[in-house]
């Protein structure tokens, strides 16, 4: 599981380290893909086939322009010796990834912000995750 906060920098080749103990959760290779509201995200190799499933089990009618989304931006990746992978450019600029970024834990996944982002997004408000969590019975 993935969870917690780690702020790093993008080195000039766009090359991010991994801290060695999210490594080891994402395995050898796992998948750099987009992700929701302008973010990227690392998914090990398990949790990647378990969401190519879901979307291979959708209608044709809804999928076409999810496997678009997802499958033209996203490449298999492994760490350097030094825990490093590059980020490609199209996907840098796509979440806006200038030098600061986060690496954020969200269960299955990791996403990766850019720092500004990230620090601006509203996430604390109790006053919206409460009713959420009332209808999802918590």
């Amino acid at each position: 599981m993935f969870t917690g906060t780690y702020r790093h920098s993008l080195d000039a080749k766009g090359r991010l380290m991994i801290p060695t103990k999210l490594r080891e959760e994402l395995g050898e290779s796992f998948m750099l893909t987009r992700g929701l509201q302008n973010c990227l995200r690392l998914y090990p190799m398990r949790e990647w086939e378990v969401f190519a499933a879901k979307i291979a089990a959708l209608p044709e009618s809804k999928a076409r322009d999810i496997r678009h989304y997802f499958y033209a931006n996203t490449f298999e990746t492994s760490p350097d010796a030094q825990g490093r992978i590059t980020l490609p450019a199209d996907c840098r600029r796509f979440a806006g990834l200038t030098k600061n970024v986060v690496l954020v834990g969200d269960n299955t996944r990791l996403e990766i912000w850019d720092e500004d982002s990230w620090d601006r997004l509203d996430r604390s408000n109790y006053d919206d995750v409460l009713p959420m969590l009332e209808e999802l019975g918590f």
